[in-house]
């Protein structure tokens, strides 16, 4: 019996310990969180595209200066000695005969997989203005972009995976909102006006109050999305008749819930992300609303630059809050997200500075560390504290006092389970279709926890339904004690998991 209190009292104090580790990591209910896989870190791949020349034929008095050399590679001519070349290596290369089709299948495609791992992804469009940007995400009814085509293969995907009798149910939805002088604007709603971005518990960017609609179709992406590009900012230039006075980004997110036990879902979002290109205000004469929008551009692109330079040199801060715009890209730059920058590049060497302005960025970026993990969780069902029965906390012997003559002759009592030895432990996957979702998270969390400390006892699922019942009855008590006291006495510090 002695032996028999201690490990009882042993298995209490760590599933204590448990809890409080649990519930007092940050401001949210952590133990509500199903376990986090996390894939190994992932560079920032970067693309470089070189657009033709825009009259389809290079002036003798306006020659190229860009050379691609393979598949990955390319080299630029110093405008001021022919001879002086600077060569760059990055993870793709498209020269001026390649497709949009090359371009997606080549560099985008691949990562949608990982939208369906419960996991990020962004794809960002860096260059200079006029590059032809806007072209690689969006392109023509005749060359569709990026953006079409990923959002054709990903609806596609979610409706094959999402099939009736397979394990998960998938959904979409769509928001898409533009960055225009350091004001975040729906463009699916544009009267909601400027909009705040806010970061939950566990550093997910947020944005309240951005509208989201479902899709499930092409057909329906086409009926939310052309009207709402027409509400983007553009404007007249020098060097660009449609130049984009605004970041553009559209945002799809894929949410995945297990039909079965122990209902887990996922989310993974996607980053569709068109920015506006730097400017040279000499050169594209911009003069009143005009030099005042491509001041913050130019800002918030320098910034980003800070960003990148900051995450390579392993700075302690990082400067994602000086503009709206890195604090957008926080998942995308140093995140939790697979990302792909498309660096755009004009051949004309008139655009020489700007050309190798956008490449030193793209060799940057590409030296950028991303972390991703697979946000999975219990869907919020399986997630509600447990409620004990009186006959469910006595063990058989009261249980049956308890019951009346008719609950007798119903069915007889639960037979007390027999200890099971070293050799002979439970598997965890018994007799799991008639247990609560959430007990059998939480019990799951416990025997790790005890095997990991060495715990010579039964495992949690093979002991008595009594004494498991009592065992999750304390630990639900803790976590509420836990959760009281921190608010109560919020300054105080919480352990961290």
């Amino acid at each position: 019996m002695a032996a028999g209190g201690s490990t009882q009292q042993r298995r209490r104090e760590m599933a204590a310990a448990s809890a409080a580790a649990i519930s007092g990591a940050g401001r949210c209910r952590l133990s509500k969180i199903g376990a986090t896989r996390r894939p190994p870190p992932a560079r920032v791949r970067v693309a470089v595209r070189l657009r033709p020349f825009v009259d389809g034929t290079a002036g003798a008095s306006d020659p190229p200066c860009v050379r691609g050399m393979d598949s990955c590679s390319l080299e630029i001519a110093n405008w001021r000695n022919h001879q002086e070349t600077l060569k760059y290596q990055f993870d793709a290369f498209y020269g001026e005969r390649s497709t949009q089709q090359d371009i997606y299948a080549g560099s985008v495609q691949p990562i949608l997989r990982h939208l369906l791992e419960g996991q990020n992804a962004s794809v960002l469009a860096y260059g200079p203005t006029g590059a032809g940007k806007t072209h690689t995400m969006l392109g023509s009814p005749e060359q569709p972009g990026v953006i079409p085509r990923a959002l054709m293969d990903l609806l596609q995907l979610t409706r094959e995976e999402g099939a009736e009798g397979r394990p998960w149910a998938l959904s979409v939805t769509m928001s898409y909102l533009e960055i225009y002088q350091e004001k975040v604007l729906d463009l699916l709603d544009p009267a909601s006006g400027d909009l705040v971005i806010r970061e939950d518990c566990r550093g997910n960017i947020l944005i309240p109050g951005l509208s989201q609609k479902p899709i499930s179709s092409f057909a329906d992406f086409e009926r939310h999305f052309l009207p709402a590009s027409r509400n983007r900012t553009v404007g007249a230039t020098r060097l660009n008749q449609r130049s984009s006075r605004s970041h553009a980004v559209l945002l799809v997110k894929v949410d995945q819930r297990e039909r079965l036990a122990p209902f887990r879902q996922r989310e993974g979002k996607l980053y569709l992300i068109d920015l506006a290109g730097s400017e040279d205000n000499r050169r594209t004469g911009n003069k009143g609303l005009r030099l005042k929008e491509s001041g913050a551009i130019n800002t918030s692109l320098f910034v980003l630059g800070k960003v990148v330079d900051a995450l390579n040199q392993g700075l302690p801060r990082v400067p994602y809050r000086d503009s709206k715009l890195t604090r957008l890209l926080q998942d995308s730059l140093g995140g939790s997200a697979h990302s792909i920058l498309i660096a755009n590049i004009a051949p004309e060497r008139r655009f020489y500075l700007d050309t190798v302005s956008a490449l030193n960025f793209a060799a940057r970026s590409k030296e950028v560390i991303n972390r991703p993990f697979t946000n999975e969780s219990l869907q919020p069902h399986a997630l509600g504290p447990v409620k004990l029965s009186q006959k469910e906390l006595l063990g058989p012997p009261e249980a049956k006092r308890a019951r009346g003559p008719e609950e007798e002759e119903i069915g007889s009592p639960e037979p007390m389970a027999a200890p099971a030895s070293a050799s002979q432990k439970l598997s965890p996957l018994q007799k799991l279709s008639s247990m609560d979702p959430a007990m059998l998270e939480r019990l799951l969390s416990l025997d790790r926890l005890l095997a990991s400390q060495g715990s010579q006892g039964a495992p949690l699922l093979s002991t008595p339904k009594r004494e498991r019942m009592v065992l999750m009855k304390t630990v639900e008590e803790k976590d509420l004690e836990i959760e009281f006291r921190s608010r109560q006495h919020p300054q105080m510090p919480r352990s961290t998991s």
